[in-house]
């Protein structure tokens, strides 16, 4: 790093500046005083290890990805939405554009999380309860209806069935005109973290692998700003592990989506930048800064030293965050309004790309209209009163964030050269699949997850309302929460039969067996999956054909 670094640092800064990538606002604090846009020591030699901190902009990016900050561009305010059916979901999307919401994140109901209809049997009582109910391309037709899909970042919640869903989003985007090869959003796709933590997969790991590996190839060649994976960590945080877990193994899966792509010899400087990670933005206000300051510095660097990604996009990191929902309290749920707007600012100070903050009653239920606008609310309050946008990483430096960001990096290669070990060949992906097939993962979390009860039960740590302060029910506590109602089902199940009766079934099944006959082969499965889409197939249709193929899976028992 050197002497220079802060001219370096400086020369990126009038370089965004010139080019007019810095926003013209104010930017002084609340009393007037000018802030510099960042801050460093004046002697960089007096700082040991000076050049793990550095300067935004610069490699390990420890301080961020930009010189400029959030001057440069705030984060995007990305609320995650969805329930019901998707005339529904519709609505909710246009309250939150229309409300200043600067994207969109689609929330999909448990048969569409597992790849089943909705006049399946086993999606009885569930249609439209935890997410938008999507059965064909006709529904994200209706999901997206007059916003445009050009003009608007989406992104997609959804890994087991994730490739068919978004070929329907693809095709919605086709029937609006746009150029589909322009698309910018974001699919979540990361099928580790279902057998790590959120168990909604459809297949054993390899068919998933393979599916990936196909996406991946197709939207590096046709669908370059799309990001096709997000690995995420949030939901190995929600199931119970540390901060330092959710580090390590969303990582090591990000280092085995890498090797997947080398593999089908793929340009890593072309596909790495199409990763995106999606972390949990919890309690511990410190800890979650240093965690995500960590997540920069060791992706860049495996990614440089291990990967040999050479340009500085392919080694960085880039993120969305949600705030912890397992923070939340059904007691006194009020104080869930402090709860989000704490771990919003930590991801904020942490240098997201994109954020969603959770809406006070999602402790009962999915949010209401108000309890949604006070979330959206708490993000642009942040953005516009607290003057955190002016400043580019403004806590580096400090010695306990520093200290922290160091532990969790220490903790988190201790974890990655486990996992290598338990492999067979020394790569990320093998330790990972044999880690998944000894339930290792799951027993770790479920371990973190006891500790952390047990430290409750005895008082060791405190949640307001609920082991300290409990005071008493009062009518702040009696929430009028949002109810889907058995109607939303029925509804649905007569429009996906009326679908059925109006679409020509030969051709459907016709283009389904082609996408068996095609995943028996080496050739990309998305274009056969696409004109499947486009002859009307269902979900369920396409994932039971390909469960009829590859078989189902059944997570090893572990006791």
């Amino acid at each position: 790093m050197g002497q220079d670094a802060g001219q370096r640092w400086q020369q990126r800064y009038d370089a965004a500046l010139a080019g007019g990538k810095v926003r013209d606002a104010d930017f002084t604090t609340l009393s007037g005083v000018e802030v510099a846009p960042v801050y460093g020591p004046a002697d960089e030699s007096t700082v040991e290890g000076f050049e793990r901190i550095g300067y935004p902009g610069e490699f390990p990016f420890t301080r961020g990805l930009h010189a400029t900050g959030y001057r440069g561009r705030a984060w995007t305010i990305r609320q995650f939405a969805g329930f019901g059916n998707a005339q529904q979901t519709n609505e909710r999307y246009r309250m939150i554009l229309a409300e200043g919401g600067g994207g969109l994140s689609v929330a999909f109901d448990m048969p569409t999380l597992m790849g089943r209809d909705s006049d399946d049997p086993r999606a009885l009582g569930e249609v439209g309860h935890c997410g938008v109910a999507i059965d064909t391309v006709a529904d994200m037709d209706v999901l997206f209806d007059g916003i445009p899909l050009g003009d608007t970042t989406t992104s997609m919640t959804i890994s087991g069935p994730a490739v068919p869903v978004f070929c329907m989003y693809l095709v919605a985007a086709e029937r609006q005109g746009v150029d589909v090869g322009k698309l910018n959003g974001t699919l979540q796709t990361d099928i580790f973290k279902e057998y790590i933590a959120q168990k909604e997969w459809l297949f054993a790991p390899e068919p998933h692998l393979r599916l990936i590996g196909d996406l991946m190839e197709y939207c590096a060649e046709n669908i370059p700003a799309y990001k096709p994976i997000s690995v995420s960590g949030y939901h190995i945080r929600e199931a119970g592990s540390t901060a330092a877990q959710e580090l390590a193994y969303t990582l090591a899966d990000g280092f085995a989506y890498v090797e997947l792509g080398l593999s089908r010899g793929l340009d890593i400087e072309q596909f790495a930048p199409g990763l995106s990670f999606f972390f949990d933005a919890h309690i511990d206000f410190f800890e979650e800064i240093a965690k995500f300051r960590a997540a920069r510095r060791i992706w860049a660097r495996w990614l440089r030293d291990v990967y040999g990604a050479t340009t500085e996009k392919a080694q960085q990191l880039r993120f969305h965050t949600q705030t912890a929902g397992v923070s939340l309290t059904a007691q006194q749920p009020d104080n869930n309004i402090v709860r989000t707007a704490i771990e919003a600012l930590s991801a904020v100070l942490g240098g997201t790309q994109s954020l969603h903050t959770n809406a006070l009653d999602e402790v009962l239920a999915l949010p209401s209209a108000k309890a949604a606008q006070i979330a959206l609310r708490t993000q642009q309050v942040i953005a516009e009163e607290t003057g955190v946008l002016n400043v580019a990483d403004p806590l580096g430096g400090s010695w306990y964030v520093e200290a922290l960001t160091d532990e969790l990096e220490r903790q988190a290669e201790e974890i990655f050269a486990r996992i290598r070990d338990m492999g067979s060949d020394g790569t990320m992906t093998s330790g990972i699949l044999r880690g998944i097939e000894d339930g290792w993962f799951t027993g770790e979390i479920a371990e973190a997850a006891f500790v952390y009860q047990r430290a409750l039960e005895k008082g060791e740590k405190k949640v307001v309302g609920v082991n300290t302060l409990a005071g008493s029910v009062d009518a702040h506590d009696k929430l009028d929460i949002l109810r889907v109602g058995h109607q939303v089902e029925i509804d649905q199940k007569a429009e996906l039969a009326a679908r059925r009766r109006a679409r020509d079934d030969d051709a459907a099944r016709a283009a389904v067996a082609r996408m068996v006959e095609v995943s028996r082969t080496e050739q990309n499965m998305v274009p056969a999956m696409l004109d499947a889409v486009r002859a009307d197939a269902t979900l369920g249709e396409i994932c039971d054909a390909l469960r009829a193929e590859w078989g189902s899976y059944t997570e090893p028992a572990r006791f």
